[in-house]
């Protein structure tokens, strides 16, 4: 739960700090990406990992914690930001680039109201696709093909997860449409490519996790609630 909370409020940090741009193209189209999305699939590894050993119930909690961090952080953002700044640091003397312009142009984006919007809203439906999805699935297969599950689970969270982000942080300015396909299609490719590069991690620290915790939950008769 601490590495999932940590990689969360990382990659938001990340995401509203700056846009990569590798000057790669597919089908013509810029792969362009916000700094997020090299660690933010980190947080689905970790939510298969948490659903396909303890379940689905325990997994919500987790879902739910780092929901209300992120949304903590965002606040501790945002305060920061309406405080009033000391004159000295706020003064741009020679090289040194501080002041509340400064702040606003790389952290003030943690506590707008677009990104925190469009991050909260994303995370949240991915997250819980990603995990009622593992979680049916697993029942099914009777816990065979962890890499099929994580990978189809996966698949599906990120992509509600891409276009939610991208649209809502669009449609508040924080990106220019013009960025949407590259932004959307950039983030999708790259999360599925790192979900797919770290499954042997997956599988290894399943297999640790059930091994040391004695444990390995089926969802049978579970009711898929966002709460109860």
């Amino acid at each position: 739960m601490a590495l999932f909370v940590a990689i969360l409020v990382l990659s938001n940090i990340a995401s509203s700090a700056k846009i990569v741009d590798l000057g790669l193209s597919i089908w013509g189209i810029r792969l362009a990406f916000d700094g997020g999305t090299l660690l933010f699939p980190l947080a689905y590894v970790l939510g298969d990992v948490l659903t396909e050993v303890y379940g689905f119930k325990a997994s919500r909690r987790v879902i739910y914690t780092g929901f209300a961090v992120l949304a903590f952080s965002s606040l501790v953002f945002f305060t920061l930001r309406i405080l009033p700044a000391e004159s000295s640091w706020e003064a741009q003397n020679g090289a040194a680039i501080t002041g509340s312009a400064a702040y606003n142009a790389v952290l003030g984006g943690m506590s707008s109201g677009g990104i925190v919007l469009a991050s909260l809203a994303g995370y949240l439906v991915g997250e819980f696709f990603n995990a009622v999805l593992l979680s049916k699935i697993k029942v099914m297969m009777q816990g065979r093909f962890l890499w099929f599950r994580a990978i189809v689970s996966s698949l599906a969270g990120e992509l509600l997860d891409s276009l939610i982000f991208v649209s809502i942080a669009c449609l508040t300015g924080v990106f220019g449409w013009h960025l949407f396909i590259t932004l959307a299609l950039t983030n999708y490719i790259l999360k599925c490519l790192i979900e797919a590069l770290v499954l042997p991690t997956t599988y290894a620290a399943v297999r640790l996790l059930k091994k040391h915790e004695g444990i390995d939950v089926y969802d049978v008769g579970v009711k898929y609630r966002p709460i109860g």
